[in-house]
């Protein structure tokens, strides 16, 4: 099969003898001809070695690469691809799946895969295409997937009109690519951990949980004994669970959305807890403004403030602001979870804004964890981009 060839200009092949599967548009010297969007594409050096082959993208990052070796890219390709990313969940003691039945099962870059992202929830899979390369092997994704699971996929739900660009959003719409039965829900309750949750895939954020934070949220368990637990940005109620389960004093979630509100109560519900436990649907910053309670536990896990290097600057001055006022609503000896998902800010500089954040407010402050996401979540050791979730658990005195 021929693919469209593009020549990088002298001395930009580094990156790609290093495997990083990004050819970004500043470090193209020519191309055979102006290639269709998501189409596929050959990357060669400026003295004609081979380097890689990915989709093409207009954008700064013109070519993501999912290969190395010359490939045809056909449907077994994608098939072997998709099957060899669960069995990593699969077969390698990943998870606990007498104790776990929701996951990532494709993690872009890091299952050589750029640009998809597939979550599982007990039996169905939710894909997101976040490139039109991928939206368009659509099929052959579900292929894979119904290779390795058989009879035990139960559906796979496309929600990539939410991911793709702003070219690729109006020629797209969310759908089930697969059901096994035709009355398949659109949500279901799932297990993380023996703890239950409501995940609805179609009105849900994301792909409908936030699966990167398990791990950090068993830790939380631990800590969550006989405090008075703020879980703020709760959306569903995911650390909050936790924090009851751990047995806390009292749990006080703090979402914006009244959605999120009914499926955190419908959580409590579930888990079957007698800790008492309030729900404020209201702006994070606002609550710290009118709350006059004082938290053992402060969970501070925002969207991301910078999705893009441009926004970097405001967003560094909103995560400082947050982490000071929580410094400040802390009690003494209390314990405070703080991530950033927001890929351009890096662990260091993430460190150095709450660093800032406890200088101002003036607490005596000790890292007892440096977290990052879920084993699910794999990061490709030559692409560090993709550790896009740090936090930090202080003790804040």
């Amino acid at each position: 099969m021929q693919f469209i060839k593009i020549t990088l200009a002298k001395g930009k092949e580094r990156s790609l003898i290093h495997r990083h599967p990004w050819v970004f548009s500043g470090a193209i010297a020519k191309k055979e001809q102006e290639p269709e969007e998501g189409a596929i594409v050959e990357v060669f050096s400026n003295t004609g070695e081979y380097l890689a082959t990915g989709h093409y993208h207009s954008g700064s990052i013109a070519v993501r690469c999912f290969d190395f070796e010359h490939t045809r890219a056909d449907r077994d390709f994608w098939i072997k691809k998709i099957t060899a990313a669960c069995a990593l969940r699969f077969t390698n003691g990943v998870l606990d799946q007498a104790t776990t039945n929701c996951f990532r099962l494709v993690h872009g870059e890091g299952d050589g895969l750029p640009g998809l992202i597939i979550d599982f929830y007990k039996g169905t899979a939710v894909l997101q295409a976040h490139t039109s390369g991928i939206y368009k092997v659509r099929d052959h994704i579900v292929a894979g997937l119904q290779a390795f699971f058989g009879d035990k996929l139960l559906a796979v739900y496309d929600k990539s009109s939410e991911s793709l660009g702003k070219q690729q959003q109006g020629e797209t719409q969310n759908g089930f690519l697969y059901k096994k039965n035709e009355d398949h829900p659109e949500g279901c309750v799932v297990e993380e951990n023996s703890k239950r949750f409501y995940v609805s895939w179609t009105e849900g954020q994301k792909t409908g949980f936030f699966l990167d934070q398990r791990e950090n949220r068993a830790l939380l368990e631990r800590y969550a004994a006989g405090r008075k637990v703020l879980n703020t940005f709760s959306y569903s109620g995911g650390f909050s669970i936790y924090a009851l389960a751990g047995g806390a004093q009292l749990v006080h979630s703090v979402d914006s959305s009244a959605k999120a509100e009914a499926w955190a109560l419908r959580n409590v519900k579930e888990n079957d807890t007698t800790v008492p436990h309030s729900f404020f649907c209201q702006d994070t910053f606002d609550f710290f403004k009118s709350s006059q309670e004082q938290y053992d536990l402060i969970v501070l896990d925002p969207p991301a403030f910078a999705k893009r290097l441009s926004a970097l600057k405001q967003a560094c001055g909103g995560y400082q602001r947050l982490n000071e006022v929580a410094f400040r609503k802390i009690a003494p000896g209390g314990i405070l979870f703080t991530f950033s998902c927001s890929q351009v800010i890096d662990r260091k500089l993430f460190r150095q804004l709450v660093f800032a954040a406890a200088s101002t407010a003036g607490r005596k402050v000790r890292i007892l964890h440096q977290l990052t996401q879920g084993p699910d979540h794999p990061i490709n050791l030559y692409h560090p981009e993709g550790e896009y979730l740090k936090g930090l658990v202080l003790q804040v005195d």
